[in-house]
């Protein structure tokens, strides 16, 4: 029998304060009337034999001491079904598209669990985004926890949708080629301009068919997006675990996400930790984070991508350095590349995949993947350190060798990384490029590659046009 309460005592931020008789369940859900007949729901945050703390959803607005508070005995859970792709969804889950009820085949407690490291199979199978910066140099590995740093203002949503439209995994690497592709995605404080932008591009390429798309605006309750990325993992944990999909779940933005986490924090008057963030916020982000990967005798698999906008472009701030710790590697976005007009901006050279050599190698992409992608990342790398000694002593003042390594360098950005956000390239063609860029570079400079390797893919034509 649900308890129905009238002893509201203090409403502060987006929390409900409300003294009761009886101990209440933690994360049990909430209904509460306002005096006007409107229901808000929310969830039991804190709990003692004789007073709640409610996380109101919907906002605070409207309620009053007034109000009566009902405890429905129960978790909050998912509506899961198969049916949910091509659906979207709002911040708590529920239809927005115009489209029917949700028809649940179950209904699951949204809060999860990380996967047992005892179950676990190690991720070693390559999701081939279609982007060259991402699968010749980072390569996203089924299973993996993949984060893209960025900062205000830079097209980290394109990259977003680009993956969302072109991620795959090749026929070669599935399992007996059983399991489909789907893409959760979870938008947390986006505007209703990118909330726009993003269907649009869902709906015109097709997309839309093989997602399920949750959107939290800017201007949706802060709370509600603690809800958001719980409800998308566990949507994909169904339809991996369950279905056998290979799920691929884009997270954005992280950075709002965690404001959302500081501002419960700070209605609580909870002791702040680095910059005011809560003291948990580790904990919160690997419960989120550690819900991707695989599970031995399963066939489906989730693999994330998180997004975060880091403030003031700092990598050192909490949200991504604690981001860092918990996934495996980081895609970095590059103003500077940005400003140049290189699309995506993804800077190689402190972005990393740590699963990256076991997905890749002889069987599972190329022969010459892991081999190509070191002797780029390394002439790449060296052609950057040149362009700071250019701006010192000027480029006439350098080698022939020197100057061939600046022309890689720029080549490199102009058509490796340099590639739009329409454009899908598959790995060979990725791999090609990598080959045409590396021909530029003399023979024996290719000191990162089997010899056999090289005989077999070197142009010799690139050679001789640039020395000419």
């Amino acid at each position: 029998m649900q308890k129905e309460y009238k002893t509201i005592t203090e409403i502060s931020g987006p929390l409900v304060f409300a003294e009761v008789d009886e101990p209440v369940g933690y994360n049990e859900i909430v209904e509460i009337e306002t005096p006007d007949g409107q229901i808000r729901r929310g969830q039991v945050l804190e709990t003692t034999s004789d007073h709640v703390a409610i996380q109101v959803f919907e906002g605070t607005g409207g309620i009053d001491r007034k109000s009566s508070v009902r405890f429905l005995g129960e978790t909050m859970k998912m509506k899961l079904t198969e049916d949910l792709l091509g659906r979207v969804l709002d911040g708590s889950g529920q239809p927005i598209d115009g489209g029917p009820e949700i028809e649940p085949d179950k209904r699951e407690d949204i809060v999860g669990e990380a996967i047992n490291p005892y179950s676990r199979e190690y991720p070693a199978e390559f999701i081939q985004t279609g982007v060259s910066a991402i699968d010749g140099m980072n390569t996203l590995v089924r299973g993996q926890k993949l984060p893209i740093f960025s900062s205000s203002g830079q097209p980290h949503n394109d990259l977003a949708l680009q993956i969302a439209r072109q991620a795959t995994v090749p026929e070669e690497e599935k399992e007996g080629g059983e399991s489909e592709f789907a893409v959760i995605f979870g938008a947390m404080g986006i505007t209703a301009e990118e909330a726009n932008e993003f269907m649009d591009d869902f709906e015109r390429t097709g997309a839309l068919e093989r997602s399920v798309v949750f959107m939290n605006l800017a201007d949706d309750p802060a709370t509600e997006r603690t809800l958001t990325p719980r409800l998308a993992l566990t949507t994909a944990e169904y339809l991996a675990f369950e279905k056998g999909y290979h799920v691929l779940t884009i997270l954005t933005d992280m950075t709002n996400y965690c404001e959302a986490l500081r501002e419960i924090g700070a209605a609580r008057e909870e002791v702040p930790g680095r910059r005011g963030y809560p003291g948990y916020m580790y904990t919160d982000l690997a419960q989120l984070y550690e819900r991707a990967g695989r599970i031995k005798g399963q066939d489906g698999s989730i693999t994330q991508i998180p997004i975060l906008t880091m403030p003031s472009d700092d990598i050192t701030h909490p949200i991504p350095d604690l981001t860092g710790y918990i996934t495996e590697g980081q895609i970095i976005i590059d103003p500077d590349l940005n400003s140049q007009g290189i699309k995506p901006p993804i800077n190689v050279l402190p972005s990393l995949s740590r699963l990256m050599d076991d997905g890749i190698g002889e069987g599972l992409t190329r022969a010459d993947h892991a081999d190509v992608s070191d002797q780029l990342y390394a002439a790449y790398a060296e052609g950057e350190d040149l362009r700071d000694l250019v701006n010192i002593v000027g480029r006439e003042a350098l080698s022939e060798r020197d100057n061939k390594y600046l022309d890689f360098a720029d080549r490199f950005e102009a058509e490796f990384v340099q590639q739009g956000f329409t454009t899908d390239r598959d790995i060979e063609e990725t791999l090609e490029i990598g080959w045409d860029l590396l021909s530029m570079l003399p023979k024996e400079e290719l000191n990162r590659i089997d010899e056999d390797l090289i005989e077999e893919h070197y142009r010799e034509d690139e050679s001789v046009e640039v020395e000419a």
